[in-house]
């Protein structure tokens, strides 16, 4: 099946720049430059305010002082710094550049982080003297960032034009499979955007957001800054330890309307929070995403917090594109429908057909080539950006499939499927099925091969607090819930699941023998 709201024109080729694009236009305007843009509260809960025209102005001394380095537009530029505003105007002062940063965790190893600067052919790195990478042509201290951020007398003039299909930045994939690989952002990225808006948080001028992730990550970037920004809203970042008491008195305090993160950390806010004891009289919604929902998550948050939570799937290579918001109603179990403007389809898994499947079957979830939030493509990679692209459309290799009503419902990677007794199964669906099993706070599935040609399916169960769980009745419910083929041949109590630094669920690293 092929949803679709509105045809797709051609990708424009005029001028576009995204950093211009978030701030330049609300800086420049009278009515809107003295209004509070970004917030960045630090360990000891000081706060430090930019209003958009002092941001926009940071940042593009920023960019004006990595050209005066002879770097050049096009050049790549890793960031390897912690999380701090500093971050945020390096990444957005060398797009505004017509650079191309990378956002880089600090915690990477140096054979990490070398990884990166080798494969991007990065011409310069912003890094502490403490991650410094020796080797790139020009070496930026965070600390020289950070001064000339707030140099109010430094220059910010010279900087490039940029156009839609210029590239923005480079976002490197968690590496959980297999090596990392760059994905390369255009400028029009920007103009996605509007679809995530309308379909997805509703962001007004009026809005303040609070982000529960850090600049390194695609999520925050985007989602914590961008997006606000895009809106004329006031963006607010925390540094410090991810303490999940802190988010709820964060909101509470801050009048914070929009709260976004993974469902780790929401469920961390319920086991050790009490967020129904703070004043989220200002809050409108919370923002999930980074991994599928669960309906006890939900119907928890729901409860105990009183506020809706609007889902939102993904991924490095299109963005957020697919969710439920204000104007999408949640239907537990899917992360919502796709946001308007987008062309998604289902394809056959097998075969090389571009014909879309019917409501209701299961196969290969694609976006058309024409996206604006679509990569540009992967960095050096082109036996690999051949994998990904049937005809016009780009297959991540998500499983799905899309209701009658335009719903979206995820199956997991095809990478995840497991194939036991000639069936082919979804983990997705079995996790989902247990997750809604009184005293379940989440599950994960793996397929172990006992054999050859013998594999059985294995949940891993975690409880909720205070529950106790009991495997006959687990059994039953899987019973009722799921057909013969697809219900666990085992279960496994433990306290918590294994996770990448982003919150992701990692199956690979369940020990699925033993």
């Amino acid at each position: 099946m092929s949803t679709s709201s509105t045809d797709q024109p051609e990708r424009p080729s005029e001028p576009l720049n995204l950093a211009r694009a978030c701030l330049g236009r609300w800086a420049e305007d009278p009515a809107t430059a003295d209004r509070p843009a970004f917030t960045f509260v630090e360990a000891d809960d000081t706060r430090h305010t930019w209003t958009y025209a002092e941001a926009w102005a940071a940042v593009r001394r920023v960019g004006h002082a990595l050209l005066a380095r002879e770097l050049v537009p096009g050049d790549r530029v890793l960031v390897r710094m912690p999380h701090s505003p500093a971050y945020a105007f390096a990444f957005f002062g060398a797009n505004a550049a017509g650079l191309v940063p990378i956002p880089a965790s600090p915690q990477l190893t140096e054979e990490e982080a070398r990884f990166l600067l080798d494969d991007s052919g990065a011409a310069a790195v912003i890094a502490p003297p403490a991650l410094a990478l020796a080797g790139a042509h020009v070496a930026i201290d965070a600390g020289t960032v950070e001064a000339v951020a707030a140099d109010r007398a430094a220059p910010a003039d010279g900087l490039r034009e940029t156009s839609a299909e210029d590239p923005a930045f480079l976002i490197y994939t968690s590496g959980t499979t297999a090596r990392p690989k760059g994905v390369l952002h255009a400028q029009r990225a920007v103009l996605a955007r509007a679809s995530v808006r309308d379909g997805w948080h509703g962001l007004g001028r009026d809005d303040v957001t609070l982000h529960a992730g850090t600049l390194n990550w695609s999520y925050t970037l985007v989602v914590g800054l961008m997006d606000p920004w895009l809106a004329g809203a006031h963006a607010v970042l925390a540094g410090g330890a991810n303490d999940p008491q802190r988010w709820p008195a964060l909101i509470e305090r801050l009048h914070v309307t929009v709260f976004a993160s993974v469902p780790t950390i929401f469920r961390q806010m319920l086991k050790y929070a009490r967020p129904e004891d703070r004043d989220f009289s200002a809050l409108r919604h919370v923002l999930c995403a980074g991994e599928p929902l669960t309906p006890a998550l939900l119907d928890e948050w729901r409860t105990r917090a009183g506020t809706e939570m609007f889902e939102c799937l993904g991924m490095t290579e299109v963005s957020t594109y697919i969710s439920s918001g204000p104007v999408t109603p949640v239907r537990v179990g899917s992360p919502g429908r796709p946001q308007l403007g987008r062309r998604v389809a289902i394809l056959p898994i097998e075969g090389d057909s571009t014909s879309p499947l019917p409501a209701g079957e299961v196969g290969l979830l694609a976006v058309h080539r024409s996206d604006p939030g679509l990569m540009l493509g992967y960095w050096r990679r082109p036996d690999e950006e051949q994998l990904v692209f049937r005809g016009e459309w780009f297959i991540g290799g998500d499983l799905a499939a899309i209701d009658a009503d335009g719903y979206v419902w995820f199956h997991g990677r095809a990478d995840d499927t497991i194939k036991s007794f000639g069936y082919r199964l979804s983990p997705t669906e079995i996790e989902a099925a247990l997750g809604s099993a009184p005293g379940v706070s989440e599950a994960a599935v793996v397929g172990f091969a006992v054999e050859a040609q013998k594999t059985i399916v294995v949940a891993y169960v975690v409880a909720q607090p205070g529950a106790t769980l009991d495997e006959q009745a687990l059994r039953a419910h899987a019973q009722a819930h799921l057909a013969s083929y697809k219900q666990p041949h085992e279960y496994r109590f433990v306290e918590t699941l294994p996770r990448t630094r982003n919150g992701k669920l990692l199956r690979r690293a369940l020990p699925s023998g033993g």
